[in-house]
């Protein structure tokens, strides 16, 4: 029943560019805009209730019957509310016939594509770019690596594609590889394309699938060695791009893949960070010799002369040169000195002058560089005109009063307390009129210093998507927040009172972010958590009375965002999330803060974790500080590290308060980056971590028990020294510093002065120090 509301709105949808460009002078045009906003709207929660509902059901596991018994009311109530909206539909498409809206097709926007073909006498610089690739393309691949990656990014108009052609049509290019393709990618990702580019006539699929135009292209590529250019790719999807680059395996050793991007985060989806090129800007010369060629195509020298003085400077172009193509072709056609003078001193190139004087006013900056800006009057008039009727900043001057809202129906509210922000406490209280906050998505507050929520007013906001309390001194939740079931985004950081939150928190469904930051006085969570089976993001930081987290986290395999949790003391506690616990997390990403490791004693649970399996996790801090500072030795911090297997993709790793007295056997992450030592009060010597092939930054801080520095610390046997190691030790370290090690003596057999350790904050030890370590 709801498939028929579809084409009725996908008929009212074609005629909306044009209603939507009249509303601004037509009021009926406005009019009839809302009545089909507040249709779609309808439409939405009708459809997310009945999600919704699903998603009880599947959670709760109910028995058959009671499912089916529900299922039937629900099906009936969803259908009436089906046939209402068709019939408001019906009524709103009847009445467009009275406004002669105009009909507008809107396909997808292609990118103008490219090809390999390059002029190279109307290219100008990048010829150390293009040896520097030509030669990264001809080296033997590295084991593993198959085939290798290499990223060009660069900004919009800086030459990535020029570069890209220049590289691809080298004769010695041609000659190193078999086979050259190129696929002009751009947006969106075609795979069909693509894939029916590099067969190109090599084959034929045996059918219209997918998987047909892989297999057909994986034969294409079979046993050569090939330059696969994708140029212009956009995408961040790594499954789209995992699902092209598998069949594409089946390519010779040595097959390379060229790809041009604005985007970093291309780079590091398709796992090519370390390969990565970043171009620069041209230089002025080489600007100035592109402009010229095209300005001054087709003029005699002496004409060209009278004008080059003036087109001299292309400061303007800032060193883009699609800029200098465009200022070139712009300049080729005037032909007097006046009109060259009149575009070269035209505003048309200081973009961000006209930003700021048209849309932006009293810019400042702090001193941390953040520019801090005002939106201009104008345009803060046009935009609230545009959302009339739908959003409103509500200016909170009298605490504890209903609020009194404008307009019929609500969609985005944001409150502001003009009070003292540390004066008296606030109630938020329902409004006067009930019918406007029915359709409400969203509700924000900012420094009210709210303190209650009225029960009446959150079973108001039905239809509510984001929630945003953070900043106010809520104790408590009313347990009517259960009722929102279309929330996706609840934030209440920051309210230190809160202490726990109301189990009916976990009939939410549909939550999907949940923010607790600095709720200090957090003390539980509910134990039902595992019933929010669309969270991704859970954000617990520096909540200091969260003791432990409940066990049913651990089958969220949606989340994405842990941040922090802290692991309990003791065995009995069934309910608690522990480490193992983390097993089915995979999609966790970013950073990940692991406190009070020293409760743990079974150093099992560190297997079960699987951290290895977290490939997303770039950032990870270990404490192993429990709250007991006169246990001295404990064996089963060695034990634990010695058995860890973090992320492979880690970049940086932070562990603290280790408190035993040896040192874990090694350290092994192959892209670590940064390693931060602190608070190893018990530990004699350093872990081994001079075979750490990526690392670049290490400090070792307070670690008051260590006197020397041995080879154990390169990572070589005794009986070998640092000169006759076979491979480079610390091969990418930049910088090395130690802190407050006040009995540290010795770097084998280096004295190291105790005044100097003791009165200097931090001694830094660069590469020349040590030569015979090959630091």
């Amino acid at each position: 029943m709801a498939d028929a509301l579809i084409p009725v709105l996908l008929r009212q949808l074609a005629v909306l560019e044009d209603a939507e460009k009249r509303q601004v002078k037509e009021a009926t045009s406005r009019d009839w805009l809302e009545k089909l906003k507040d249709v779609s709207y309808e439409m939405d929660d009708v459809l997310d209730e009945w999600n919704t509902e699903f998603l009880r059901q599947q959670v709760e596991k109910q028995e058959e019957e009671e499912e089916e018994e529900e299922e039937g009311k629900d099906a009936l109530v969803a259908k009436m509310k089906i046939k209402d909206l068709n019939d408001r539909l019906n009524e709103i498409a009847i009445e467009r016939q009275t406004y002669n809206f105009q009909t507008t097709e809107k396909g997808i926007e292609h990118r103008r594509e490219s090809s390999s073909f390059v002029d190279i006498s109307k290219t100008f610089g990048r010829e150390n770019e293009k040896e520097f690739i030509v030669s990264k393309l001809s080296e033997s691949s590295v084991k593993g690596c198959h085939p290798l990656v290499i990223p060009i990014v660069g900004m919009g108009g800086i030459g990535k594609t020029t570069l890209a052609q220049l590289v691809y049509n080298d004769e010695s290019i041609k000659a190193h590889f078999e086979k050259r393709i190129w696929v002009c990618v751009s947006e969106p990702f075609d795979t069909f394309k693509i894939a029916k580019a590099i067969i190109d006539g090599n084959g034929t699929p045996n059918s219209d699938g997918l998987e047909a135009f892989l297999q057909c292209m994986s034969k294409s590529v079979e046993g050569k060695k090939f330059l696969l250019v994708l140029d212009d790719m956009w995408t961040q999807d790594h499954r789209e791009w995992e699902q092209l680059k598998l069949p594409l395996q089946n390519g010779s050793t040595g097959s390379k893949i060229l790809v041009t991007t604005r985007k970093e985060g291309v780079a590091i989806m398709m796992g090519a960070e370390s390969d990565m090129i970043r171009l620069n800007e041209l230089s002025e010369p080489y600007c100035w010799s592109l402009f010229h060629h095209i300005a001054c195509f087709d003029r005699g020298e002496d004409e060209s002369n009278v004008f080059e003085a003036i087109g001299k400077d292309v400061k303007k172009c800032k060193g883009l040169p699609l800029a200098a193509k465009t200022l070139g072709s712009l300049m080729r056609f005037k032909k007097t000195r006046e009109e060259w003078e009149d575009v070269l001193h035209s505003k048309i190139w200081e973009p961000e002058e006209i930003e700021r004087e048209c849309f932006f006013q009293d810019f400042a900056e702090d001193d941390f560089g953040n520019v801090r800006f005002k939106m201009h009057d104008i345009v803060h008039d046009f935009a609230q005109f545009l959302t009339k009727k739908v959003a409103f900043v509500i200016e909170v001057k009298d605490a504890n009063k209903r609020i009194e809202l404008p307009g019929y129906k609500v969609r985005h509210l944001t409150l502001i307390a003009l009070e003292d922000p540390y004066g008296s406490h606030t109630s938020l209280l329902a409004p006067v009129s009930s019918e406007i906050c029915k359709s409400m998505r969203t509700l924000t507050t900012f420094g009210s210093r709210i303190s209650t929520l009225d029960p009446d007013f959150i079973l108001q906001l039905k239809a509510l998507r984001t929630l945003n309390l953070s900043y106010n001194i809520i104790a408590e939740l009313p347990k009517e927040i259960g009722e929102l079931i279309h929330l996706r985004y609840v934030d209440l950081s920051r309210n230190y009172p809160l202490v726990e939150l109301p189990n009916t928190m976990c009939s939410l469904y549909n939550l999907q972010n949940l923010c607790l930051d600095f709720c200090r006085q957090l003390a539980t969570l509910p134990k039902a958590m595992e019933k929010l089976i669309k969270l991704k993001h859970l954000h617990v930081m520096c909540c200091d009375e969260l003791k432990y987290l409940p066990k049913g986290i651990g089958r969220l395999t949606s989340l994405r965002a842990l941040d922090g949790f802290h692991l309990c003391g003791g065995d009995d506690k069934n309910d608690t999330f522990k480490l193992g616990d983390l097993r089915l997390l995979d999609k966790l990403e970013g950073s990940l803060f692991i406190s009070e490791l020293g409760n743990l004693t079974d150093a099992s649970e560190v297997k079960k974790a699987q951290l290895w399996n977290k490939k997303h996790i770039l950032h990870l801090r270990l404490d192993f500080w429990n709250g007991d500072d006169a246990e001295g030795d404990r064996k089963s911090d060695v034990e634990i590290l010695n058995v860890l297997e973090g992320p492979q993709k880690l970049k940086s790793l932070d562990i603290c308060n280790y408190s035993s007295t040896l040192s874990p056997k090694s350290i092994s992450l192959h892209s670590l980056r940064s390693l931060t030592l602190h608070g190893w009060r018990y530990c004699e010597v350093l872990p081994p971590l001079g075979k750490l092939p990526s690392l670049e930054n290490l400090r070792i801080n307070d670690m008051p028990s260590l006197k020397k520095v041995g080879v154990e610390f390169l990572g070589i046997e005794e009986t070998q020294t640092p000169s006759h190691s076979p491979t480079i030790l610390f091969p990418k370290l930049k910088q090395l510093s130690f802190d407050r090690v006040r009995d540290w003596e010795e770097w084998e057999g280096k004295k190291i002065h105790k005044e100097t350790v003791m009165h200097t904050s931090r001694l830094r030890l660069i590469r020349n120090i040590f030569s015979r370590s090959k630091l």
